[in-house]
């Protein structure tokens, strides 16, 4: 017998709301489409969010909230802000979650950058001649040391892009997954626009922020990093 909507528990569609944050009646969907196999159904939600959040990325977020994490007995410190479109979902408990969540991940995981076309330059290829001279090393043909050079920059992206990296508390999605899946649950692009992280005996702190495009009206010079 084929699985529907009807076939579907409610413990099910509890659990799968509970993991995901989803809508019921998405998570009835997905399951009825995963056949009742959970896992399943959590990709697909997250590439459901995923679609939203690419539809939705070009509109203005200029709401939003900035968040604070303490950690640590306060030794590390995180200031974000995270924009969204109107102040109602800026209010609402899952856009505060979002913020929460995200400032105590960059306490934890020190992201040095928001995304990956915020990387500088000089990071770039002072990251990417170390891995090239390393795979040199090993005698293997350039378009081999090439190859590697490519899959160790992508790993790179990971370590210190914030939108690249795992999420602390579910290490099966990314940053830019947990944001895309609020997206799709509040129906707004939500965007991380900057951070700061301080840590108690550093000199200096990491400073990020999303380097503007010339054309949309920000300063194109706003450094990524510091």
């Amino acid at each position: 017998m084929s699985t529907t909507v009807a076939n579907i528990s409610a413990t099910q569609v509890k659990e799968l709301r509970e993991k995901t944050g989803a809508p019921m009646m998405d998570c009835k969907q997905a399951l009825t489409e995963a056949k009742g196999d959970l896992e399943q159904a959590i990709v697909l939600l997250r590439k459901k969010g995923v679609s939203v959040a690419m539809k939705k990325a070009a509109r203005a977020a200029n709401e939003g909230a900035v968040g604070h994490y303490i950690h640590a007995g306060g030794k590390i410190g995180v200031l974000v802000e995270v924009n969204c479109e109107s102040d109602f979902v800026a209010r609402t408990e899952d856009f505060k979650e979002l913020v929460h969540d995200i400032a105590m991940h960059i306490a934890a995981s020190d992201p040095k950058f928001v995304r990956k076309e915020d990387v500088t330059p000089e990071a770039f290829e002072r990251e990417k001649d170390i891995y090239r001279a390393q795979a040199a090393a090993t005698g293997k043909p350039a378009p081999v040391v090439e190859k590697i050079v490519a899959g160790k920059m992508e790993k790179f992206y990971e370590e210190v892009c914030l939108l690249e990296q795992p999420f602390i508390k579910d290490q099966t999605m990314s940053i830019s997954q947990l944001i895309a899946a609020k997206v799709g649950k509040l129906g707004e692009n939500i965007a991380v626009r900057r951070f700061a992280r301080f840590k108690v005996g550093e000199a200096t702190a990491t400073v990020a922020f999303v380097i503007s495009k010339p054309d949309d009206g920000g300063d194109a010079t706003t450094p990524a990093a510091k």
